[in-house]
């Protein structure tokens, strides 16, 4: 059975190719018999345009020219001849490619859309600002002195008053002492003054020069008393620690720096904004503020002073805020995000910022719309309009379009860089660009 279905095939294969081959022959019959008859009507044609021209009075006046010149006027008609074929041949085919080319049409660009619809929209101002302790101090020292003891830690939280570095102030505790005692004895020698003038026993010159004495050496235990408090070094305010990098046994010298000392809570933030915005600012604004440290807290304070001058060479305005930091998170030195709102929510038409299109003469989108024809496939064909519009604020990925466009309006998102009037579009919606108006940092 095998093999009579084997022979079957092989035969009808031979079939297949002896009708072929058949068909090809017949095809080369066919062009030779119409190549013979166009060779003869080329012939024929030939012939009678030489017998007409042979019959005008410019061949007889060129037969009648001599050889030389005859030859010559041959090769220039020849000549302008062929330069004439390949000139139409030139246009011809100009004509053909452009012929060619509408008929084809402009190809399809390939574009992502979206619909523009209006979100609701918060007016605010934006800047970068500088945290700043609400008290903030490196310790040093007025006087040098040998380190006796530092009773504090790093990074401990001190209260006002409290003792932080101890300087060896053992003589001139004793230089007090004495001093004390100088000062009870001219306040007695003073008193006993006052009992014997008041009997006429001493001049009223003794009695002053004694109450004179008394003071004198009153006022040098108050200074050897204020030598000794230079020696305990104490916190000016309650606070934050920072490193403590000296130690007991330390000599240190007048102006050295010991230790920082920041109070946390609250905190300042310092900040700048554009002249123009001055209308916009006043003391007691709230505010919210961001920092890259923790990018998922936010901190709300509210503005505390207003710079009563602007800044002649930026041009900016100086402007202080605090804000409550009772985890103590946020740190003097951070750069933060300021965010104020004003004015009250709007509601505004936003695409996304690689829809818009800046030039010289404007911003410009392009949008989509249908072009009443169908495709091969019955579907509708869309072609790209440009429409000049005024943009406003920016806010992350979304831009404000003030004018222009409406509500329900085709926009395209991406690829407008090769559109211009008329172009038809290929949608391809798979891939969009962000269109957030709080975008995040996307981790690898």
């Amino acid at each position: 059975m095998t093999r009579l279905e084997t022979l079957k095939l092989r035969l009808i294969a031979l079939v297949k190719q002896a009708q072929a081959w058949v068909i090809q022959q017949w095809t080369v019959w066919h062009m030779q018999e119409r190549l013979q008859k166009i060779r003869a009507h080329a012939v024929g044609l030939i012939a009678r345009l030489k017998a007409r021209i042979q019959n005008t009075r410019a061949y007889a006046k060129l037969m009648a020219l001599p050889e030389m010149e005859r030859r010559m006027v041959i090769m220039l008609i020849g000549v302008f001849l062929l330069l004439g074929l390949i000139f139409a041949f030139n246009q011809l085919k100009t004509f053909m490619i452009k012929q060619y080319v509408s008929g084809m049409g402009m190809p399809p660009q390939s574009v992502s859309t979206m619909v523009a619809k209006a979100d609701i929209w918060q007016p605010k101002l934006t800047s970068v600002g500088s945290v700043r302790a609400y008290r903030g101090v490196d310790l040093s020292t007025e006087i040098g002195g040998l380190v006796v003891a530092v009773p504090v830690q790093s990074g401990a939280d001190v209260k006002e008053g409290d003792l932080l570095v101890k300087l060896n102030d053992a003589s001139d505790v004793a230089q007090l002492n004495s001093l004390k005692a100088l000062a009870e004895l001219a306040k007695v020698i003073n008193e006993r003054d006052r009992q014997q003038l008041a009997i006429q026993a001493i001049s009223k010159n003794t009695f002053d020069t004694s109450k004179a004495d008394a003071k004198s050496k009153q006022a040098q235990v108050e200074a050897q008393t204020a030598l000794v408090a230079k020696k305990n070094i104490k916190a000016p305010f309650s606070g934050r620690v920072g490193i403590v990098t000296i130690n007991p046994g330390q000599y240190i010298n007048p102006g050295d720096k010991l230790m920082t000392l920041q109070t946390l809570d609250p905190i300042f933030i310092d900040f700048n904004l554009p002249q123009s915005d001055a209308a916009n600012i006043q003391v007691g604004q709230s505010i919210t503020v961001t920092t890259d440290a923790f990018k998922d807290a936010s901190f709300v304070g509210k503005i505390t002073a207003v710079s009563p001058k602007v800044d002649t060479n930026t041009r900016n305005l100086q402007i202080e805020a605090q804000i409550d930091n009772p985890d103590k998170k946020v740190l003097p030195g951070m750069f933060a995000n300021v965010n104020i709102d004003v004015g009250s929510q709007l509601s505004l038409i936003t695409v996304p910022q690689t829809a818009v299109t800046y030039n010289p003469y404007g911003a410009t989108v392009f949008i989509s719309k249908d072009s009443g024809k169908k495709d091969k496939e019955g579907k509708t064909i869309y072609e790209a309009q440009q429409v000049f519009v005024t943009t406003g604020q920016t806010r992350g990925d979304q831009v404000a379009i003030l004018k222009g466009l409406e509500e329900g309006m085709t926009v395209v998102t991406s690829g407008q860089l090769k559109l211009k009037n008329g172009s038809p579009l290929n949608i391809n919606n798979t891939v969009q660009p962000t269109n957030l108006p709080d975008p995040k940092p996307q981790e690898q």
